[in-house]
């Protein structure tokens, strides 16, 4: 069974990151999607039709897809590579269409509407109640009430968003990454040992001196501290 899928018997359930390779993520997004997808299919469709039934259901619909996705994007906002890059592309139209299938989803909408006009004798306690509330703004917020075109418009709009977003964000760290500025001993005067420090480590990985990278963490300290002028300046039009 794939470790993403698994119930993980770890210290307060964290993922065993020891035991996760990259090649697991795209399998374990393509089982947890067909799982969601199923249970959402038997909620819309089946007979029942109250809070827990409903509701309660969506609130587990998704559990793989959310340890998966969990996973997948903590560790690709702080530890990117290539691969993980190129299943993020690949997943965001992906995890769109998901969305989008959720939301346009007649039956299920119904069976949210109905409880919320049923919702003074249904005998919901305020949390329920707030949950209920909840779930049909978003549905109303992505469009669950439109019909035909204007419903295929916005699922093609949401998608193109999802991979645009992805791409810009993917722009930024490239440039995060292939950035810097070389700086001389002299330069590192009147920075603080963890800045001095943070930019001797940046240059060693690149086989160089001391430098200033775009990483938030070391050119925001750099620019707070640097009584350079002209190194400041150029750090921060970078």
């Amino acid at each position: 069974m794939n470790v993403l899928l698994e119930p993980w018997d770890t210290p307060f359930g964290l993922p065993p990151f020891a035991r996760i390779r990259d090649e697991d993520f795209a399998p374990a997004f393509d089982e947890a999607l067909r799982l969601a997808r199923a249970r959402i299919h038997e909620i819309a469709t089946g007979d029942g039709a109250d809070f827990d039934a409903v509701i309660g259901a969506l609130e587990l619909a998704e559990r793989e897809l959310d340890q998966v996705a969990g996973v997948f994007y903590n560790l690709s906002g702080a530890d990117s590579n290539p691969t993980r890059e190129a299943l993020m592309r690949d997943l965001a139209p992906k995890m769109s269409e998901f969305s989008s299938e959720i939301t346009n989803n007649k039956p299920l909408f119904a069976k949210i509407e109905t409880l919320w006009q049923a919702r003074e004798s249904a005998g919901l306690n305020p949390e329920q109640l707030r949950v209920l509330e909840l779930y049909r703004r978003m549905f109303l917020r992505a469009g669950a009430q439109l019909e035909g075109a204007a419903a295929e418009r916005l699922t093609v709009v949401k998608s193109r968003l999802a991979s645009l977003g992805t791409t810009f964000s993917q722009n930024l760290l490239a440039d995060e990454r292939d950035w810097f500025m070389e700086l001389a001993e002299a330069d590192l005067e009147g920075l603080p040992d963890f800045v001095t420090s943070a930019a001797r480590a940046a240059g060693a990985e690149r086989g160089l001196g001391p430098v200033v990278t775009l990483s938030r963490s070391l050119i925001v300290p750099f620019l707070q501290f640097s009584p350079r002028r002209a190194l400041r300046q150029k750090a921060y039009e970078a």
